[in-house]
């Protein structure tokens, strides 16, 4: 798998990505998650031209996972990561998080944070796999905090969520770089 910046043409496959993600959680009582509507495109949009939306393409180049970043308080906030279910369990997400973390740390950001729920397994305790730790309340950041009030806003606070972080170094914790940065 292949990752590169996302092309203005493929934005509606990051939709598609992003309902067929979604489907896994209403089998966890989350229907409204499942039914949430996935980024639109001109949201979509601003994120691939600021540099900031990459995906996991296979060998025909059909991206098959994406994620979509923005700076928060010093740190690259992973604002959504998903990964079709058909190409799940093949290291895209943790891959796709890598190369952000390679592109942060030549930025000379220091950490990557994101938001999710505690009690789904492919939230919080994958991401605790991956290096990332919960955060407790009087560790947030004023741009996390103003993230979670959003969230509560949407509703996603109808179900245990949690803020977590990854410190940075000269190098991802698995090793990995990733050339230049895009410009964030």
């Amino acid at each position: 798998m292949r990752i590169r910046p996302a092309a203005l043409a493929e934005l509606p496959l990051l939709q598609d990505i992003e309902r067929a993600a979604g489907e896994p959680f209403r089998g966890l009582g989350m229907a409204a998650i499942a039914d949430d509507e996935p980024p639109a495109l001109d949201l979509l949009d601003r994120y691939r031209r600021r540099g900031r939306a990459w995906v996991s393409a296979d060998g025909s180049g059909r991206p098959l996972a994406y994620l979509i970043s923005d700076e928060v308080d010093g740190a690259a906030h992973i604002e959504q990561v998903s990964v079709h279910p058909d190409a799940a369990r093949r290291g895209l997400g943790s891959a796709l998080i890598d190369h952000l973390a390679a592109c942060a740390v030549a930025d000379g950001l220091t950490a990557l944070t994101l938001t999710t729920f505690t009690e789904v397994p492919w939230n919080a305790p994958y991401y605790t796999r991956l290096g990332f730790r919960t955060l407790d309340e009087d560790e947030l950041t004023e741009g996390l905090r103003e993230i979670r009030r959003a969230e509560a806003r949407h509703g996603l606070d109808h179900w245990p969520r949690v803020c977590m972080r990854r410190e940075l170094g000269a190098s991802s914790p698995q090793g990995r770089t990733a050339g230049a940065a895009p410009p964030f």
